[in-house]
């Protein structure tokens, strides 16, 4: 019997054979998709694909970039939006 947090669309069921000849099946997450630009819609580098209770357990340095819209925008994307800013004063 599985656990009720397993019952969901979210889990991958394989069927794998174990040492004891038995076929058991066996619950694998899904990959989380990488986080994008707001803009532009890129991948963000720096930012790494984890589910929401393993990036809990990292330190805030380590969940994204330290600048200006960091895991927000893309560089790219800041460095218009800074050029934009400079051109407007």
């Amino acid at each position: 019997m599985t656990s009720p947090r397993d019952n969901t669309k979210s889990a991958i069921w394989k069927k794998v054979r174990v040492p004891s000849g038995v076929s058991r099946l066996h619950i694998k997450r899904k990959k989380v998709n990488a986080a994008h630009c707001k803009e532009c819609g890129k991948e963000l580098g720096g930012v790494p694909n984890l589910r929401s209770y393993q990036m809990r357990k990292l330190a805030k340095t380590e969940k994204r970039p330290e600048r200006m819209y960091g895991g927000v925008l893309c560089g790219n994307c800041v460095k218009e939006k800074i050029k934009n800013a400079v051109r407007a004063k």
